[in-house]
């Protein structure tokens, strides 16, 4: 999911806790019956303590077999080179993580940027909303709104544990009530139009503004550089990301692909790098994006048009060719006047067992998992498993296991 497509924006929010409740004191294994959307062979449930469904649109459908816990089944890519081998959510192998005490030489030089917004509605809405549709993960309920800062907890808890000198900027509207006093977190209030039909068009709005501001500070302080990763807030940041601007010298932009010939792009995850050209090459695409996007994609301006423009702007350029999309490996192309760098998803925008080339299991390398669509509640249980085990491949198993069961947000 885009950043806070799908969601709505809310009158308040509550205050972010970094370490969220202990979710796996007791963790009970047992077997369950099939299920429409998991795997039917050896299918089994992991119940989460005090679990339980609110009311209203939250409800469970049975049309679409959405869960109130986490559903394991087999792990995709047993047996293949690799990948993640699991017993239970246990690994029996181990990815590659570098120390977060032995980072990227640009640690301290790395922010990552996401846009988010909350609603302002009448104070009674609020109370009668939060009544209808509490939703129980672990030990802590939420509302609606507080699901979406949860969210964000999450986003920032990762992000601080696996590069904790890098920083992360929150783009919202001016009208929300955003209140974040974390360190290292920046709240900057961009004017736009926020309403979810516009978000993703906003976002793009958003992305470009940043960057003509970011331009304008580089003038006024050439000694400091800071490359920018923009995300969705949706993802989860497992390993150090600053080896992108050590490995790959010479890119302004970088992007995610995955072996899917209608959208091979995901915009969930945008690399930047801070010097002065690279920001002002990476903003002249954005801007012919946005412009694709509001000439041809309109129709799909509350999801997937941005990824649509993404695409039409990369394949329009004469000296583009699809077929570099059809091996996990990363390429570079000049694309209007800015060097892209092509990174594959299977790495660096890795998503639960739903999309397109998923189901060969979790590469042994990956550095980013993006809880798209319904994979909220579980990057919420992913954290709280985390934090009881400290164990981040233990953690990728339960992800990996559980990654094809619809959930309740």
């Amino acid at each position: 999911m885009k950043a806070c497509a799908g969601w709505r924006r809310f009158l308040f929010c509550f205050p972010l806790v970094f370490i969220l409740p202990h979710l796996f004191s007791v963790l009970e294994l047992h077997q369950n019956q099939a299920v429409t959307d998991a795997p039917k062979e050896n299918t089994q449930k992991f119940d989460v303590q005090n679990s339980s469904v609110g009311g209203g649109n939250d409800a469970p459908k049975k049309a679409t077999k959405k869960f109130d816990h986490l559903v394991l089944g087999p792990a995709a890519g047993e047996g293949l080179p690799n990948r993640l081998q699991c017993q239970g959510v246990k690994a029996l192998n181990k990815t590659h993580f570098s120390n977060p005490a032995h980072a990227s030489g640009v640690g301290d030089g790395i922010a990552f940027v996401t846009v988010f917004t909350i609603y302002n509605n009448s104070p009674d809405s609020t109370v009668n909303s939060r009544l209808s549709n509490l939703v129980t993960v672990g030990n802590a309920s939420y509302s609606k709104p507080e699901r979406s800062m949860a969210i964000m907890n999450v986003f920032i808890n990762f992000i601080q544990m696996r590069m904790p000198q890098s920083n992360v900027i929150i783009l919202t509207d001016p009208e929300s009530d955003l209140s974040l006093r974390q360190n290292r977190v920046t709240v900057l209030p961009i004017q736009g139009e926020y309403s979810r039909d516009k978000l993703m068009l906003q976002r793009i709005r958003s992305y470009i503004t940043f960057l003509e501001i970011r331009l304008e500070k580089l003038s006024q302080d050439q000694g400091h550089i800071t490359h920018f990763i923009f995300t969705d807030s949706d993802i989860v940041v497992i390993d150090d990301l600053g080896q992108i601007f050590e490995q790959y010298q010479d890119f302004h932009l970088a992007l995610t692909f995955r072996n899917n010939r209608d959208q091979p792009l995901n915009s969930g995850f945008i690399a930047v790098r801070g010097t002065h050209d690279g920001i002002l090459r990476a903003k002249k695409i954005i801007e012919k994006v946005l412009e694709v996007y509001s000439f041809r994609y309109m129709k799909a301006s509350r999801m997937l048009g941005d990824q649509l423009a993404l695409f039409w702007v990369v394949k329009s350029d004469p000296s583009f060719d699809a077929k570099g999309f059809s091996k996990a490996q990363a390429f570079t192309k000049e694309i209007g006047g800015a060097t892209v760098l092509f990174l594959p998803c299977a790495t660096y925008n890795w998503t639960p067992p739903e999309g397109a080339g998923q189901f060969h299991g979790m590469p042994l390398d990956v550095k980013v998992v993006h809880f798209k669509g319904s994979r909220k509640r579980l990057m919420l249980e992913a954290w709280n498993y985390f934090s009881s085990s400290t164990d981040i491949s233990d953690m990728l198993c339960l992800i990996l296991k559980s990654g094809r069961t619809k959930y309740d947000f």
